[in-house]
C-alpha cells in the first residue's frame, strides 16, 4: 500500500506545480517516470514491483483496455469525415509500412533473434502515445488541421496494432515448442480476436443505444451517465475474456461502436473513464521507472541504441512522407506529422505483456529495446515541441488552413 501512497503524493505534488512545470515541458508522465526511477533504484530500493504475477498481467491488460476504449470514443468524427483521405493514408498505408520497416531494421540489427520475436518487437516500438508530448496537440501555434489529424490517428493507431501484436505473440509463443504448429497458433489467435470483436461490438452498440435513448427520454441522471460509460469497457473486457477472446481488443471495438452515441450524451460523459485511465497510466509510468533501472543496470549495447533511435525517427517519418505524397501538403507539414510519433503507454504495456509470456532471454531483449525506445522518444520528441511551435508561429499557412467551401 505504501507504493500507492507515494504515487498519490507525487501526483499531487505535480498537480500543485503543473503550470510552472509545463514551461519546461515536464508533463505528468515524465514526472512519474522520474519519480519511479528515483524510488526503485539501488540494491535495496524503497519500492519494488513484481512483474511476473498473473495479477500484474491482468492489471496491465485492464489499463490498456480502458485506454483503447477512451481513445476510440474520443476520435473526432468530424475530422475523420473531413480528412478521411489523409487519415486513411496514415493508418492504411503508413502504419503497415512502418511495421514492415521496423521488422526489417530489427532483422538487420539483430539477425540472431527469431523472426517472430522481431515481429513482436516491431509491434512494440511503433504505436503512438501523444500523452508525453500533450503540449503539442494543445499548442495553438500549430495549425488546428495538423493537430486534429494527429488526434484522429493517435486514437485509432494502437487499437489497429493490438490484433497484430496478438498474432505475432501467438506465433512467438508457439515457436518455443519443439513441434511448433504456427497454423494452429494463428488460428487460435484469430478465434480469440473474433470473440473480442463480437463481444465488443455487441456491448458497444447495445450500451450506446440504451444510454442514448435513456438520456433523450430523461430517465438517466447527468452524473449517472459517466458511470454508465465506465461500465462499457469493463463489460466488454470481462465478457470477451469469459468467451476466450482478448479483453483489450474487445474494449477498443466497444469504443468504436459506442462512439456515435457520444454525440447524443452530455459532453462530460466520458470524463470519469478518462480520468481513471489517466491515473492508471500515470501509475504505469511510475512502474516504467523501475524498468529503466532494471535495464540500465547492465548498460545497453550500441545496436539497441541505434535501433531505438531509428525506431523513433525514420521508421515512422519515411512512411508518412511517402504516403502523404500527392495530398497537397507542404513537405514541412508531412515531416511534422511523421516526426510527431511519440511512444508511451501502449509500447510499455505491449513490452510488459511480452515479458510475461515469452521466455526470459526473449523477454529481456524486448523490454530492453522498448525501454530505450520510449526513453529516446521522451527526450527527442519532448525537446522538439517548443521549437516546432515557434517554427509554425513564423510560417504562412497553406494546406493547414483549407479554403472555404464554394458558395459560402
Amino acid at each position: 500500500m505504501l507504493a500507492f501512497t507515494v504515487i498519490a503524493g507525487i501526483l499531487f505534488t505535480w498537480t500543485v506545480l503543473s503550470h510552472r512545470l509545463a514551461r519546461w515541458s515536464i508533463t505528468a508522465p515524465i514526472a512519474m517516470m522520474v519519480a519511479g526511477i528515483a524510488l526503485t533504484a539501488g540494491s535495496d530500493p524503497p519500492l519494488q514491483f513484481d512483474f511476473d504475477t498473473s495479477g500484474f498481467e491482468h492489471a496491465v491488460e485492464v489499463v490498456l483496455a480502458l485506454l483503447l476504449f477512451v481513445d476510440a470514443t474520443e476520435v473526432p468524427g468530424g475530422v475523420i469525415r473531413r480528412e478521411k483521405g489523409v487519415v486513411a493514408r496514415l493508418l492504411g498505408g503508413a502504419l503497415p509500412l512502418a511495421l514492415g520497416i521496423a521488422f526489417l531494421t530489427a532483422y538487420a540489427f539483430f539477425p540472431e533473434r527469431p523472426g517472430w520475436i522481431l515481429a513482436v518487437l516491431a509491434t512494440v516500438v511503433v504505436p503512438l502515445d501523444l500523452a508525453p508530448t500533450a503540449a503539442v496537440v494543445r499548442d495553438k501555434r500549430i495549425p488546428s488541421r495538423l493537430r486534429d489529424v494527429l488526434n484522429a490517428e493517435g486514437g485509432l493507431n494502437d487499437g489497429i496494432i493490438s490484433p497484430v501484436f496478438l498474432l505475432c505473440m501467438a506465433a512467438a509463443v508457439e515457436s518455443r515448442t519443439k513441434s511448433a504448429d504456427y497454423a494452429d497458433a494463428l488460428l487460435e489467435a484469430v478465434e480469440s480476436a473474433a470473440w473480442a470483436v463480437g463481444a465488443g461490438s455487441v456491448i458497444g452498440y447495445l450500451a450506446g443505444w440504451l444510454l442514448r435513448r435513456s438520456w433523450a427520454s430523461g430517465w438517466a441522471q447527468h452524473a449517472a451517465t459517466r458511470l454508465g460509460v465506465l461500465t462499457v469497457p469493463v463489460a466488454a473486457y470481462t465478457l470477451s475474456s469469459a468467451l476466450g477472446g482478448n479483453g483489450f481488443v474487445a474494449a477498443f471495438v466497444a469504443g468504436v461502436c459506442f462512439a456515435p452515441a457520444m454525440r447524443h450524451l452530455p459532453a462530460d460523459a466520458v470524463h470519469l473513464t478518462d480520468d481513471l485511465v489517466t491515473l492508471m497510466c500515470l501509475a504505469l509510468w511510475f512502474v516504467f521507472g523501475q524498468l529503466v533501472n532494471n535495464q540500465f543496470w547492465d548498460g545497453f549495447h550500441l545496436s539497441v541504441i541505434l535501433y531505438a533511435l531509428i525506431a523513433v525517427s525514420l521508421v515512422r517519418t519515411v512512411p508518412v512522407v511517402l504516403m502523404l505524397t500527392g495530398t497537397g501538403m507542404r513537405m514541412s507539414d508531412k515531416l511534422f506529422l511523421g516526426w510527431l510519433g511519440p511512444r508511451g503507454v501502449t509500447s510499455i504495456v505491449f513490452g510488459l505483456l511480452a515479458a510475461v509470456r515469452l521466455p526470459a532471454h526473449s523477454a529481456d531483449f524486448i523490454v530492453r529495446v522498448m525501454v530505450m525506445t520510449v526513453m529516446l522518444s521522451i527526450v527527442l520528441h519532448g525537446l522538439s515541441t517548443e521549437p516546432l511551435g515557434r517554427a509554425y508561429a513564423r510560417r504562412v499557412p497553406s494546406w493547414t488552413n483549407p479554403p472555404a467551401p464554394s458558395g459560402t
